[in-house]
């Protein structure tokens, strides 16, 4: 599995905590992260707004399988992402949100607050949740007995977004190209992005943006 860490610019000084807790846990797993997002205070700025439209970019052209976001609170990012279709993303405190996330939601995305609660102990509290994330099979549901109407749920979630949003590109052409130039002007992100991406579509539209 392909995962993406990104940061935005409040919470760019948590990366490099956050990035080494997922190598060591996703990469034990055979897993590959590509940090996409700011890797400091002094790199590429993104917002929450940004790292929306990162992880629908990455997500729906297939570049990327999972995506790891957050913010100060989390909120933002959790509403960022989910404003695309092809994302369902989760709130991330504890790792028994990831857990619960994994068993019941199954989505693609996790929304960490990277700010709140984070002091003695974050680099476990982050090692575990992503344990808990990526470790076991997933939609096993929780508890077990109402695994069936959880499964159906969430697909029931996912046809009301596809039927009540744009198609991906569609809506990612009527964003301000401002927004998409900052948020596809990473060194990083264009190399996950261009190396990986499965829609010849979608990397059409974005070489355009940074032509």
């Amino acid at each position: 599995m392909k995962i993406a860490l990104m940061n935005e610019f409040s919470q760019a000084s948590k990366n490099t905590v956050v990035l080494e807790q997922l190598n060591d846990v996703a990469g034990g797993l055979g897993h590959i992260v590509f940090n996409v997002g700011m890797s400091d205070d002094n790199d590429h700025r993104l917002t929450y707004i940004h790292l929306g439209i990162i992880a629908g970019v990455l997500l729906n052209s297939k570049a990327i399988d999972f995506v790891v976001a957050g913010c100060g609170t989390g909120q933002g990012a959790l509403m960022s992402l989910n404003a695309y279709p092809g994302v369902a993303c989760g709130y991330c405190i504890d790792p028994a949100d990831a857990y619960l996330f994994a068993q019941i939601n199954g989505g693609n995305a996790l929304a960490l607050a990277f700010a709140k609660g984070f002091g003695w102990g974050a680099e476990l509290n982050v090692r575990y949740i992503f344990e808990k994330a990526f470790t076991g099979e997933k939609g096993l549901g929780y508890p077990p007995e109402r695994r069936e109407s959880q499964v159906t749920n969430a697909g029931i979630l996912e046809s009301v977004k596809v039927a009540t949003t744009k198609p991906f590109l569609e809506g990612l052409k009527a964003i301000d190209p401002e927004l998409l130039k900052t948020a596809f002007g990473g060194e990083r992100f264009q190399a996950c992005f261009f190396n990986n991406c499965q829609d010849d579509d979608i990397a059409a539209f974005v070489k355009s943006i940074i032509a």
